[in-house]
């Protein structure tokens, strides 16, 4: 008994090492573009919408009004979601040097340039 849980935990140690060293892999810029420039598949539109909703719900829920000033600042009646992927689309196809880069922070660098907030 002893030694199966010896041999256990070892098992467990080493699948816990092989997981620490695997690496996830982040959407690039120009992933979310090719995929957000498909809307014939139902499947590329839904995890566009997704993605890049997510990446706005993500900003409104984790900035903490108090500590850290907003930057990006949407006017209501907000412009349409498919108006805002296809602006995000012709701007990065624009600034091709964001193309490498993890498609969550240059949404968001977009989202700050296309919906800047005033001096207050």
């Amino acid at each position: 008994m002893k030694k199966t849980l010896v041999v256990l935990a070892a098992l467990g140690a080493i699948s816990g090492a092989v997981q620490a060293q695997e690496q996830i892999k982040v959407l690039s810029t120009q992933e979310l573009v090719t995929t957000c420039k498909l809307p014939g598949s139902p499947e590329s539109r839904s995890f566009c919408v997704g993605y890049t909703s997510a990446i706005y719900e993500t900003y409104l829920a984790t900035r903490h009004p108090q500590r850290a000033k907003p930057f990006i600042c949407v006017n209501q009646p907000a412009p349409k979601r498919d108006e805002v992927i296809a602006d995000f689309v012709k701007w990065a196809g624009d600034n091709p040097q964001t193309a490498d880069k993890p498609a969550a922070g240059t949404a968001l660098g977009f989202l700050a340039m296309r919906f800047p907030c005033g001096k207050k």
